[in-house]
Order: C-alpha cells, then structure tokens, then sequence
C-alpha cells in the first residue's frame, strides 16, 4: 500500500500558505496554562507509546528488528528532501589486497585502476573488509540509483551527551523500526549518556553523526535542544564551551559549494569511458598512419572538453555565487551582546534580527514581528508575516524532519529570505530569534543539494541506447574475430593485423554516437528560449515528448493570479416570521452607511468584517499582504493606518488602544485591531477583536470557509437557503468566503489578551457571504482542448474548494458539461482512520452513486452500461485521497486514480504524492504550477513547468515567461520533435557505422581499407554536419493523438533499422559483384607489407557508401506528425545539395588531384552513370521500405508472434486484451474504458 509522503518526501511546507499565517489552537494562546517539564516526562511518555506500537496491531510497521548492537556493519537512510534511500556500509583496508591491486595497476599500465574507477564495486570488492559502523576506515555510499561515493569518516574528541547531538524525537522515530521493551526504550533514549569521540561523515553535504547505542549514522541537521521547552531560555543565550562544542558537531553556518579543481574536472571528463575510447582510437590510428584523421578528431575532441570544462566552472561559480552568503550578525553569547559573522552561528544562537536584510541560518522568531519575502524558497511574490513562537508550540514543536508544518513555519525564518519589515516586541527594544538550523541543513541548502544533485534520469531511450552500443560492441568483436581469422589466411603481419582488427571496432563503434544524443535536445532548447522557456534539465526535453498526463494548479495557472469581488449576499429577516434568508441578488457594500448600528444593519456589519478581519501591513506607504485580503480591502473604499510611525523598533503602549487602524474618508469614523487570531489551515478562518475608537464596545468578526461557519454560529443566525445559496455559487465557480460577528461583553482589558481562541469564535452570528470571481485566463481553453484532442489526460489539483474546482473544469472544458461528476463523503471517521467509510454522491443526480469496491456508476434502480461509465469522473478531495492512499485497497486506488480528474483542497505533499502515485501505475506525468504550493509537484513530475519567474522555479526542469498554460504544449511539441530527432539521429550514426563496416569487412577480405582521407571525408565532410543539421527541423506545429516511441528495441525501430542495414549492405554487396563482373576489371596486386588501398573495389564501395551516408539521412528525417517536412530544414537540405553535388563530381569527373588525394581509381564512363543509378535505386527502394514495407512487416510480426504466443490474433496493430505494460491500461481494461 502505498505510504503517506510525509515520511518520504517533503516541501518546504507542509500545507496551503496564505499571507495569514496561522495561529495556534485554543490551547497553544494560554501560555499560563503551561508548565514548564522536563523532557524525563517525554521519555518515559514515550517509552509507553513504543512498547504499545509494538502491540498494536491497528499500526502497522513494516520489518520490526531485533535491537541494534556492535556489529552492524550496514544501515539504510531515506534521506527526505531528495527522496533518496541511501544504503551505508563501513569498510577497513585490507592492506595485502590493497598493495596487489596498485601492483596491478602499475603492471597493466593504469587500466585495472581505470576499470575500478568505472566499475567502483569492484574497487571495493577488492581491497576492502567489512567492519562494524564504528570501527569503519572508509564509508560506502550507494543510493538507489546505484550511485556510489567512497567517504572517509573523521573523529574528534567530544565531551558531551547524546542529547547534545540527536534529538529525542529523531531518536524516537528511529525506535518504531526495532522490537524493543521497556527497559530497552528507555535504554536507548537515555539522553544522558556521554559521548567522549564523535564520529562524523558527510554525504552531499549532509553531516552524519554515528550514534553509539543505535549503533547506527544518524542526520545531526534535525536536531532540537532538550532546553527548548520555554522561551526564557533562550535569554542566557550559548556559553563559549557550548557554543564550540556545537560548531564541533553541527560545523559552520555556511552553503559554500567546494569546487573541484581545474586539474580535477579535466581528469574526470578525460577518463570518462567515451573520451578514453576516443583517445585509444586516436592512439590506433596514429599507429596505422592515419594522422589527419586522428589529428581532426584531437582537435575536435579537446575543444569539446574544454567547452564542457569552461561551462561545468561556470556553472558550479553562478551555483556557488548563487548559494553563498556571509554577513554581520549581533548574537548574544556569554552575556553579551557582539558582532560576529553569521559563518559562525549556531544552533541555540540568540541573534538580533533588526538589521538584517537577509535571513542568515534557519531560526525561530523569539520576540517582535516581522514580514518576510519568501519568493526565493516558495515562489510565492506575497510577503509572508511571522509572529514569536510561544512555549506551548515551542514545546511540541517536533524537528527530526527535514519538513516545518504549518504552524510552526508562521514563527520560523527562513534561510537566505528577505526581510521586508522587523519590530519590535511587547517589553523588548528590538526583535530577536533563535537560531535552529545551519548551513545545508536549513531550507535553502536543501534546494542547492537538489540542484548539485539531481536524481537521475532513468528514461527508456536512454536505457536503450546503452544497451544498443552494447549489441554494436557486440558485432564488433565478432568482426574482429572474423578479420582475425582472414588476415591470417592472408599472411599480413600481426602488428597490422592486430591494427586493422582494433580499427573495425572504432568503425562499429564510432566515438561520437553518444554526442548525437544531444543534438536534437540542443535545437529544441533554443527554440523554446525564443518562445520564452528556459531549461536547465536538457534530458526533461525528450521525455517531454512522452508525457500522457498532465496535471494542473488551479489559481494563477488556469485562472487569473488575481480575485476579483463579485459583491455581498447578506442575510435578511423576514419580519413576519423572523425566518432568515439571504438577500435577492449580491450587492455593493461602496454605499453602506458605516454609522449604522451594527443591530440593525447587516450589510454595516459584512463591511467592518472586510475592513478590519485581515493581515495586511503597511510597508514604506504600500500595503502588504494575500491578494485575496488586499482585493477584500480595497473594495471597501477604506485606509488603513499603522500607529507607532515607520520605526521598527518603537514601542506601543498600553494607552495606544491598537497598532492598526482603519477608517473611512469621509465620515471621521476609526476602528482599532485589538487583538488577531491569524488564519489556521486547519480551522480554515480567522478572527479579530475589534473597537470602534471613542466607544467602549468591542466586537469580534471573523471571516473563514462556508463549511466551518454552521459549528461556530447560532443555528437562529443561518438562513434557511445557506447550502443553495452556497451550492449555487461554488458550481459557478466563485469563491466563496463566509463572515460573522458578535459583541464581546464583559471582558476586562487585562484580560483581552489571553482570552483562548475557542471562547471568542462562538456564538457568533452569520453575516453572510463576500462573493469573489476568478476568472479564466484567455488561453486556458484553448491549450485544454488542444491537449484533450491529443490523447493528453487533464487533471486539476488545486487548494480550493472542490465544487469551485469543479465549475472552473467545466468553464476551461476539462471535464465535458455534461459529465456526471462524483465526489467522496465519509460516512464514517475520517481520513486518520482506517475503518472510515466513504461514498461516492453524484452532483448533478441526487441519488447517484459510485459503488465503493468498483468506482463504478449505479442508482438505486438499474445499473448504468459501460457507456455510461465513459461518461463520469471523480472530483476527489485531499481529505478522501489521504484515506484512499494510505487505507484503501490497491485495486479502488488505481481506479481513483485513473477517473480522478479533479483533486481539491490538496496540501502541498498531497500534490506531489498525487504526481508519483500517478506515475506508479504507468503515467507520464508532467505538473504545471506557479506558486508555493507545487514546488515538491514541479519536482516530483516528469516535467515541470513553473509560470513563476521566481528562484523557486530552479525547481523545475521549465520556467515560462509567458503566465499562461500554452507553454504546456510547446514543450510537449518540442519535446516529441527533440526525441524523434535523437531517434533520428542515433539510428543514423548506426546505420552509418554498419554502412562502413560493411565496406571495410568486404576490402579487409583480400587486405584492402579505405584510405586516410577516405575516412576523413566521410566522417568530417559527410557525417559531421548532416548529423548536426539533421537535428534542425522544427516541431511540428499541431500535436498527434498517439505519441512517438521511446524504446530503442521497439518492433518499429528495430524492423526499420534491421530493414535499413539489409537494403544499403545489399546495395554494397550488388556495387561489389559487378565491379568483378566488368570485362576492364584487373584483380588488386595483395602486397602484404602495404595499404593496398588503390583498388578498384575501394573505389567502387567509397563512392557508393558515400552516397549511402547521404541517402539514409533522407530516409530517416522523420516529419510530420512530430517534425515538420524535411524541405522545411533549410540548412539540411542546402548542405546534402552541396554534398551530393561534390559527390557526384568525384563519380563523374574528378580531376587529377582530387584522384590521388581520394585514392580513386579511373573507370569507364558507362560504370560511374552505374554508380549513380545504384544511389538512386538505394534511395527509392530505402524510402518506400521505410514508409509502406516495413510497417506492414511489423504488423505481421506483430501477429505471428502473437499467434504463436497466446493463441489469439490481435485486432489492429499494437492493441489488444492481453500483457499490458502499464498499469493504468490494465486497470482501464477492467473498468471497460478506452483511451
């Protein structure tokens, strides 16, 4: 069953952030109701929760182990903000096996130490022993990519204790994997056990730790302080024992990237397999006194190192500019406050926060305010306002994950942010913050460990072109056998036997097959800059081109960024009966009276809730603050003004009744923000208590979502047509914001201030609603149907309501208007519990429902017919797919998944657990989004496509310029244009190296080659520039509804190129017999000691091949329906006019020079017109193979094997009911669907 992301991966946050960050629950603003423990409480606490887990059999923990002990000589880490699960073991030097193995690299001339570099399990298979963790000399990193890093470990003196360095809750999390008992937990969470040498690796940069009685490496960067539990701790500040004890462990606060050496990165790319292939190719063609060749491919092959070593400097410079920052920081240490640089903070730090500009470290605001811009984190371009953390969040704040929830992220700042605006506390001077995590440990330094190390790419094409250079290897060494065998026979000697033979390889292998890969890629790129999408992953553009679903963020991607106010719906009583109802149509509150007594007056009441329940700032004259509050205010006609002037270090007394005002010009009328409750995610509302200045009553208003309104108003207050009402709005796609009020009566102004959430937002009379619109953007439509027309699925996965996300689906024609849509209701529990019960009610049809095993269609009086079924989607709430993934079976989540159109009220893990479900049963999955919420989806997809012009987006592979969702189709049209033309070109650069193989094979049979500048026209003149041109044809300009292949090893690709090599080496072996059949033919005199080049068959197979390398990049410029035609590409077709043209001048009249330069042999008139019509023949027969032929082939293929196989003939090519690949075509099967 697929798991919670939450113990997987992670975002920077772990739901919705609004400008109004949220407050704690009741309990956490009394802070006289807590008391000050200690954590022996927490241990004990949870000793009994482990011991009851381990019972339990509702918690179900895969693989519980014995207790660890002191021979583990392996662990295995999930390392969180990557998604990578990396497996440790500890190794010494075997030193006997290690002298052998430098003796055999100095024997064998470096290449045994060659080979262990590239095969690096060797290396270590060699001359390493395993020990335990403790005990280790060197560490083996392996991920589950199979990347593989050799670490030493260092040691240092340490005299301190476990709690100083782990963190109780890490430790206690890694508990839940072992069988433990009482006396065993309490064991191994003894905080207090000393450390007296400290063991340290790291990985990427993230320290490790070695734990010494988990006996196992643990992330230091998660730690908490056991102090921690109360804020007047924080005023001591870290003595100076401390303060180097904790830079021992936790090291400076630095993101300082350490760039490898120039002598360095050139070694590396010079030993990488290819260019070492390159450089013994070079070394074998001097050998046979091939200089030119060999002398131009050095050339070319060192200009492109040099280009890679140039751009791989840049690169790791802007990345290292990017991520470095140092500055001055006040800190208060040994009771005192001084000025050091921010390289040397720690955690436990208390900093002063009132002059930074920047966010040195990742810390807790202590005391004041502030407003941070977060944009390079999340995004996100709205300023986000923090608040001091209290001792009941600090107290259970929990921070062995890499993740900050919610309600702690409102009091943490973040590294490398940007500080807009700081105050000043209640009783302090300036406002200060505590540091709590440094370096790579913090936010940013996750976000450069995921763009220094990027997970791999595991595309198909890619996968098989390896294994293809494999099978070309393959035929290699077969040819080398087979030349082997006849230069024997021959009786040419074994120095040039051996050259020759060697020669065949670097002819079917040729050493710049890897280098076409990316040419294609290159072209397109370009193409989509001009468009304005920028890429900085070039192996995302190709599997752009396989993307079958694409998934969607609602607000600011299909819809404008911005809400635009639709009006007010107030409650009305009806006097007659005292019944309420809303008024008959939204209205303006521009006209209402603010004088009106708020008895008296409704609407007076909607407009003060607009006016005063918010979170905006006024920053430098300009108010700041969620778009949705500044809209909201703004309509109101209202100014707000700030008390206590711009200084952020002012204090406000008591006499000042509130630090924000608001009031209307003209009348003369003010209204003071007493007190805030900010918005809370999971109360979804907010409130503030409000005084009308010069009188002495006080009011709550709130403000928040339609659902929670009915738990905290008086039933009398809600009108009789609240869910039509409501119903009504979010099915038009408006959002929908609730509001209501009360008089607060009775309470003391020293009291104000500690009254408990849950006591104010109460018996609260229901207002009404505010009504906003958000509208489409203008190209929203268009690329929905173009995608939906292309066989491209389409999903929303929004924060928003789900009704709302629904009607912007019909409106954009994501879904059909006339849909049925379903949506999931628990009947039971909730989405924590696994025995909860959901239904699946239709929207449209009451009485409609989904059948909870099948989600399949029924009523309550006939079933509906697999049609019908074609015709419902599921519009699936965060609530139900949290219970879906972690509870139901797999069978109903496959089926959610694969009817779920719409995904509402998603957190931001739940999208980016949405995109990997998704692509676990098959889905090529790309995620467009623009705002804090998708940069964990923008990440996890296949492709991402950010419309955020932010520094979050180096998060995704794509950034738009362009703020709409047409980009999507761009990169998907480039990308199938970019992967068709690798295919292209990969099949072109084989065929060319088989071409040529054929041709040597056939001259080495009476000891013939071609000559030096022979191979230097073909490989330089014809190959270079057709291969690069090839790959400058444009995309085409609609998208096909079937997408290319990826598959190297397809039935198509393989039938085309095995059909390709038969047809030119059949054409050679024809050029071959005539030549012996001509009455002028004089058989070559064979010298054993010579080239023997000047022959007549060398002639005859050069100028054939010569054509042949010209024709088959014809053949293989694939054009419509992913590129366009082949005349389109100017540059390709002017250059095969000039090669041709050259070509055919060495047929039919090659003057004397350009003979004995070629080595080409004079021949009758009647032959060379001969040599022409073969090259025309080649290419008819080669391009009606390849369109009409070869496809038919593959059909048959396809149904003998079929036949053979299973028994059943297929029904159209490529279809049928058996041995789906994907798991999402199989489930569709089941369901009788179709794509």
């Amino acid at each position: 069953m697929p798991g919670n992301p939450s113990t997987k991966t992670r975002s920077v946050y772990d739901s919705d952030r609004e400008l109004n960050t949220s407050d704690e629950e009741s309990s956490a603003d009394d802070d006289d109701d807590l008391d000050d423990d200690d954590d022996g409480s927490d241990t004990e606490h949870t000793i009994q929760h482990l011991v009851a887990s381990r019972n339990n059999t509702e918690i179900r923990i895969s693989g519980l182990n014995a207790i660890p002990n002191d021979t583990k000589d392996e662990q295995t880490l999930l390392l969180e903000e990557e998604d990578v699960q990396i497996h440790i073991q500890a190794y010494r030097f075997n030193r006997l096996q290690l002298f052998f193995y430098r003796l055999s690299s100095v024997l064998s001339l470096g290449i045994v130490w060659l080979v262990c570099r590239w095969v690096p399990k060797w290396y270590i298979a060699w001359i390493g022993v395993k020990v335990p963790l403790e005990k280790a000399e060197w560490i083996v990193f392996e991920s589950q990519y199979n990347e593989i890093e050799i670490i030493r470990p260092f040691r240092e003196w340490y005299q301190g204790t476990v709690g100083s360095i782990f963190s109780h809750d890490q430790i206690k999390e890694e508990l839940l994997q072992f069988n433990v008992n009482t006396e065993e937990a309490r064991h191994l969470l003894n905080m207090d056990h000393p450390i007296n040498q400290l063991m340290l690796v790291e990985y990427r940069y993230i320290r490790l730790a070695f734990h010494p009685l988990l006996h196992k490496f643990l992330i230091v960067g998660f730690w908490k302080d056991p102090t921690w539990i109360s804020t007047k701790n924080f005023k001591l500040g870290l003595t100076a024992e401390k303060y180097h004890a904790r830079l021992s462990v936790f090291g400076p606060n630095l993101i300082n990237i350490r760039e490898k050496p120039t002598s360095k990165l050139l070694t590396d790319e010079v030993l990488n397999p290819f260019y070492v292939f390159q450089i013994g190719s070079i070394l074998l063609w001097c050998m046979d006194d091939y200089y030119y060749y060999a002398f131009c491919i050095f050339i070319i092959s060192a200009f492109s190192i040099i280009s890679t070593l140039i751009e791989t400097k840049e690169t790791m410079k802007r990345m290292k500019d990017m991520s470095f920052f140092e500055c001055s920081v006040r800190v208060f240490r040994s009771g005192s406050w001084r000025n050091v640089s921010s390289v040397e903070l720690v955690p436990g730090d208390l900093i002063d926060i009132a002059n930074i500009h920047t966010v040195p470290c990742d810390a807790m605001l202590v005391s004041g305010d502030c407003i941070l811009n977060e944009s390079m984190l999340t995004g996100e371009s709205v300023p986000v306002s923090k608040m001091p953390i209290n001792d009941a969040t600090l107290k259970k704040m929990n921070l062995s994950s890499s993740s900050i929830p919610a309600e702690i992220a409102k009091h943490f700042l973040f590294m490398g942010t940007k500080m807009v605006r700081v105050r000043g506390g209640d009783n302090v001077t300036t406002a200060t913050a505590i540091v709590v995590r440094t370096g790579f440990s913090t936010a940013k330094g996750a976000l450069v460990r995921s763009m220094l190390f990027p997970k791999p790419n595991n595309f198909k094409f890619y996968r098989d072109s390896f294994r293809f250079i494999g099978v070309l290897s393959i035929i290699a060494f077969v040819g080398f056998l087979i030349s082997s065998v006849n230069f024997i026979r021959l009786g040419i000697d074994s120095t040039t036997m051996i050259l020759r033979a060697l020669d065949l390889i670097t002819i079917v292998v040729p050493p710049a097959l890897p280098a076409t890969l990316s040419i294609g890629t290159s072209f397109a790129i370009r193409r989509l800059k001009k468009l304005g999408i920028f890429c900085i992953s070039p192996p995302r553009v190709n599997i752009g081109g396989k993307i079958d679903c694409m998934c969607f963020d609602k607000t600011g991607t299909l819809t404008e960024d911005g809400l635009d106010i639709h009006g007010i719906r107030a409650v009305t009583t009806l006097a007659k009966d005292d019944r309420k109802l809303f008024d008959d149509e939204c209205k303006s509150v521009a006209h209402v009276d603010p004088n009106n007594d708020a008895a008296t007056s409704t609407q007076a009441r909607i407009l003060r809730t607009m006016t005063t329940c918010h979170s905006l700032k006024i920053v430098n004259g300009e108010l700041l603050g969620d778009p949705l509050d500044l809209k909201m205010f703004e309509f109101t006609q209202w100014e707000l003004e700030e008390s206590g002037g711009a200084s952020s270090m002012g204090l406000k007394p008591r006499s000042e009744l509130a630090a924000l005002q608001a009031k209307k010009t003209p009348p003369p009328i003010e209204f003071g923000i007493i007190h805030t409750f900010e918005f809370v995610s999971s109360l979804r509302r907010m409130s503030v208590i409000v005084r009308r200045l010069a009188n002495p009553t006080m009011e709550v208003f709130v403000k928040g979502a339609p659902e929670v309104m009915k738990d905290i108003c008086t039933p009398e207050s809600m009108p009789e047509d609240y869910q039509e009402r409501l119903y009504k709005y979010t099915h038009r796609g408006y959002r929908v914001i609730a509001c209501a009020s009360r008089q607060l009566l009775g309470v003391k102004w020293h009291k104000l201030h500690k009254l408990k959430r849950n006591e104010v937002e109460t018996g609260l009379t229901f207002l009404g609603f505010i009504v906003f619109e958000n509208k489409l953007k203008p190209r929203t439509a268009s690329a929905i149907s173009t995608l939906r027309n292309a066989n491209i699925r389409q999903i929303m996965c929004t924060g928003d309501n789900v009704l709302t996300a629904v009607s912007v689906a019909r409106e954009c024609g994501l879904i059909d208007p006339a849909s049925e849509i379903y949506i999931p209701r628990f009947l039971k529990g909730s989405s924590t519990e696994p025995d909860s019960e959901l239904s699946w009610e239709s929207v449209m049809q009451e009485g409609n429902e989904l059948s909870t095993d099948t989600l399949q269609p029924y009523s309550s009086t006939h079933h509906f017919t697999q049609q019908h079924d074609q015709e419902y989607h599921l519009a699936i709430t965060g609530e139900a797919f949290r219970w879906m993934v972690d509870y139901a079976t797999l069978e109903s989540l496959h089926r959610m998944l694969v009817k779920g159109a719409i995904y509402a009220r998603m957190s931001p893990d739940e999208k980016q657990e949405l995109v990997m479900e998704l692509q676990n049963i098959g889905y090529c999955v790309g995620f467009c989004g623009d705002g804090a919420n998708d940069c964990g989806a923008l990440k996890a997809g296949d492709i991402g496509i950010s419309l955020s012009e932010a520094e979050a987006s180096v998060a995704a592979p794509f950034t738009s310029n362009t703020m709409d969702i047409e980009c999507v189709i761009d990169v998907i049209k480039e990308g199938r244009a970019a992967l068709v033309t690798s295919f292209s070109c990969f099949k072109y650069m084989a065929l060319y190296s088989l071409i040529q193989f054929t041709s040597v094979t056939l001259l080495y049979a009476f000891g013939s080659n071609l000559g030096d500048f022979q191979f230097l026209y073909i490989d330089l003149f014809l190959i270079l520039p057709i291969a690069v041109y090839m790959g400058h044809t444009a995309a085409w300009p609609h998208l096909d509804r079937k997408r290319p292949t990826a598959s190297l090893v397809s039935k198509k690709v393989l039938t085309s190129l095995i059909g390709q090599i038969l047809i030119n080496s059949g054409i050679q072996f024809l050029a071959y017999w005539a030549i012996h059949q001509q009455s002028w033919y004089t058989p070559p005199v064979f010298d054993p000691n010579g080239d023997n080049i000047e022959c007549l068959e060398n002639t005859v197979l050069f100028l054939v091949s010569s054509y042949q390398y010209m024709l088959i990049a014809v053949v293989f410029s694939v054009g419509p329906p992913y590129r366009k035609p082949l005349w389109t590409n100017g540059r390709l077709v002017l250059t095969l006019a000039i090669l041709i043209s050259l070509t055919s001048w060495f047929v039919l009249m090659p003057p004397a020079f350009v003979m004995e330069l070629m080595e080409i042999e004079p021949m009758p008139m009647s032959f060379r017109w001969f040599i022409l019509f073969l090259a025309a023949l080649n290419l008819v027969v080669s391009l009606m193979c390849e369109k009409y032929l070869f496809h038919q082939m593959m059909d048959k293929i396809t149904q003998f094997l079929a036949k053979r196989s299973f028994g059943y003939t297929l029904i159209g090519a490529g279809h049928g009911k058996r041995g789906h690949d994907k798991t999402y075509r199989r489930v569709m099967d089941e369901m009788g669907l179709h794509e």
